[in-house]
């Protein structure tokens, strides 16, 4: 007996983008399958027997599963297409696989980066459910007192919504570390910019329980099963 599989599910077995953008992708009307475009993700698929195209493309066969970690550099966008003449973080990755970024940092924030062509995975890490904290490191400008660090922790409106941290610490002259769990775009730097201060460095050093370490700027290494756990730990 065959099993049929959810759309978004076989975009992201293929490699297209993770299961929530490849949700985003058939909403946008991109998808084929059996030479109809498909708007609703939940659509079940035999990938073996139905012909699926992605714009324009059929679908490639199922790609073998990678998993990096990556430090990302400063300057290097999380996208999945070319915007302008920005660097992009999927291109400093040369193999055959079609990876994406699990989450996103911004442009000037470094840090650990998972990268992956795993949308099953991708998925289970950033959904809200996981309940997975990141910690930042975070340089200023001016020196954080008490009183910054008491209006970081009582939070910041995003997006109609009030965001709070689950920790925020001084480690060191000019240096905090700051703990969050929602994901919002941008969440640390406002949290931070909201008292006065100027960042002057922002790092993510820790997803869940796996740890950046040291792994050097602007490169990548394959990571573990066990480290694949630890992230949920």
């Amino acid at each position: 007996m065959k099993t049929k599989q959810r759309l978004s599910k076989v975009l992201a077995g293929a490699g297209i983008a993770s299961r929530r953008h490849s949700e985003d992708l058939i909403f946008a009307g991109k998808v084929q399958v059996n030479g109809h475009i498909v708007l609703l993700p939940q659509t079940l698929v035999d990938p073996l027997e139905d012909t699926i195209v992605f714009n324009g493309q059929p679908l490639p066969k199922e790609e073998k599963k990678v998993y990096y970690l990556l430090n990302k550099p400063k300057g290097w966008i999380c996208s999945n297409t070319q915007v302008g003449t920005k660097k992009i973080v999927k291109d400093i990755f040369t193999g055959p696989e079609r990876v994406f970024t699990v989450g996103r940092l911004d442009r000037d924030t470094t840090g650990l980066l998972i990268v992956t062509n795993d949308g099953h995975f991708a998925q289970q890490v950033i959904h809200p459910s996981a309940g997975i904290t990141k910690e930042y490191l975070v340089r200023t400008q001016q020196e954080p007192f008490y009183d910054h660090l008491q209006q970081i922790s009582r939070g910041v409106d995003i997006d109609g919504d009030w965001i709070q941290p689950v920790k925020v610490t001084k480690v060191r002259r000019g240096t905090m570390k700051v703990i969050v769990r929602e994901g919002k775009k941008r969440e640390v730097r406002r949290l931070v910019e909201q008292t006065g201060l100027h960042i002057l460095e922002l790092k993510r050093i820790r997803i869940g329980g796996l740890l950046l370490g040291d792994i050097p700027e602007g490169t990548y290494r394959e990571m573990t099963q066990a480290e694949k756990q630890t992230i949920f730990s």
